[in-house]
C-alpha cells in the first residue's frame, strides 16, 4: 500500500487545514509561507480534493471510485460523497473516540481489534450502515492501549449521528451523517466541478 510520509504537520500548512481535524492537538508555530499571488480555480480545486484525500486517508484511485458511486446515486453528488467518506469504518472509529488520530484508527481497524454487529472487519475502507454496532473485540478490550484512549479522547465532543457507551467501548451509528453534521471544512462542490470537467 502507498503511504505519504509528509509530515502531518507540514501537510496541514500546506493545505491551509487544522491538525485538529486529523486528531492531532499539536500546533505548526511555522508561518505558511504566503506564496505567489492568487491562486488559479483549478488550483483551488485540486486543494479541496487533496484536502478531503488527506482528512480520510483515502488514496487517489479510491477516492474516484467514491466520487463516481456518489455520483450515481440519488441527490447531490458532493454530498454523497462526503456521506461516504465519513461513514468509512475508520473514520467511524475516530469519531465515536476509539482512536487518539485517524490514522490510529486506521491500524487499529487493520489489526482486527473491531467487530461491525458481531463480526470481526479489518476493513478501513468498510462503509457502515445506520443501525450498525461497532464494538472493540472481547481479547482487545483488555489491553492498555484502550484504556489510554478513552481517557486522551473523553473530551472530545461525539457526532449525534453515533452513539457511544465509552465504559463498554462500544457504539451504534444511529443515522448516516447528512453535510450539516460533518465539520470537515472541505468545499465538497469544488470537487465535484474538478471531477465534471
Amino acid at each position: 500500500m502507498a503511504v505519504n510520509k509528509t509530515p502531518v504537520l507540514k501537510r496541514c500548512r500546506s493545505l491551509d487545514l487544522d491538525p485538529t481535524f486529523l486528531g492531532y492537538d499539536k500546533k505548526s508555530r511555522r508561518q505558511k509561507n504566503r506564496g505567489r499571488g492568487k491562486k488559479s480555480e483549478y488550483a483551488l480545486q485540486l486543494q479541496e480534493k487533496q484536502k478531503a484525500k488527506f482528512i480520510y486517508g483515502v488514496l487517489e484511485k479510491p477516492f474516484r471510485n467514491y466520487y463516481e458511486k456518489a455520483d450515481r446515486q440519488k441527490g447531490m453528488t458532493g454530498e454523497n460523497l462526503m456521506t461516504m467518506l465519513e461513514s468509512r469504518l475508520d473514520n467511524v472509529v475516530f469519531r465515536m473516540g476509539f482512536a487518539r488520530t485517524r490514522k490510529e484508527a486506521r491500524q487499529v481497524v487493520d489489526h482486527k481489534m473491531f467487530l461491525v454487529n458481531g463480526k470481526p472487519v479489518n476493513i478501513p475502507s468498510y462503509l457502515v450502515k445506520a443501525g450498525d454496532v461497532i464494538e472493540v473485540r472481547e481479547k482487545s478490550k483488555s489491553i492498555q492501549r484502550f484504556k489510554d484512549i478513552t481517557e486522551v479522547t473523553a473530551g472530545r465532543t461525539v457526532p449525534e449521528w453515533v452513539d457511544v457507551d465509552a465504559e463498554n467501548l462500544k457504539g451504534t451509528v444511529k443515522e448516516l451523517p447528512n453535510r450539516e453534521q460533518i465539520d470537515v471544512p472541505v468545499d465538497e462542490m469544488l470537487i465535484v466541478e474538478l471531477y465534471s470537467k
